[in-house]
């Protein structure tokens, strides 16, 4: 199974105070355990990484490089990806998703996932599968 992975999972799952920090802890260990295919963006990860490295620090950015990113797949955007989330962007107006959130979408298509560790409304209003308290995206 491919699982996406997004910012909000990162952030949920580096943070022991975030409030869905148990529920990425164990969708982490139940992804690891069966092996999933996981995969990101790079926008997800200039994403996270600029706002770990203004919330928490370097330290926080060299945990994500030294022990998350080594065992996620990382698609590139490319201008076609981009160009479609824009629109989507545009289309979506003021509260819509943001534009990374619209190209995870578009890696999500293309990869023919619909599981994702994620904790962001705009997920769960495409009908992706989040994460349960059972640890199981």
């Amino acid at each position: 199974m491919t699982t996406f992975i997004d910012t909000s999972g990162l952030l949920a799952l580096g943070n022991p105070d975030d409030a869905n920090h148990g529920n990425a802890a164990r969708a982490w260990v139940g992804l690891m355990q069966r092996s999933d295919t996981l995969v990101t963006s790079n926008y997800v990860v200039l994403e996270t990484v600029a706002l770990l490295q203004r919330r928490y620090g370097i330290g926080a950015v060299r945990r994500l490089r030294d022990d998350i990113l080594p065992v996620l797949e990382v698609e590139w955007i490319d201008r076609e990806a981009h160009a479609t989330a824009m629109s989507a962007v545009i289309a979506g107006g003021r509260q819509g998703p943001s534009l990374v959130d619209c190209t995870s979408f578009e890696v999500m298509q293309r990869r023919k996932t619909s599981y994702a560790l994620a904790f962001d409304r705009h997920f769960a209003e495409r009908g992706y599968t989040l994460p349960e308290c059972d640890g199981s995206p």
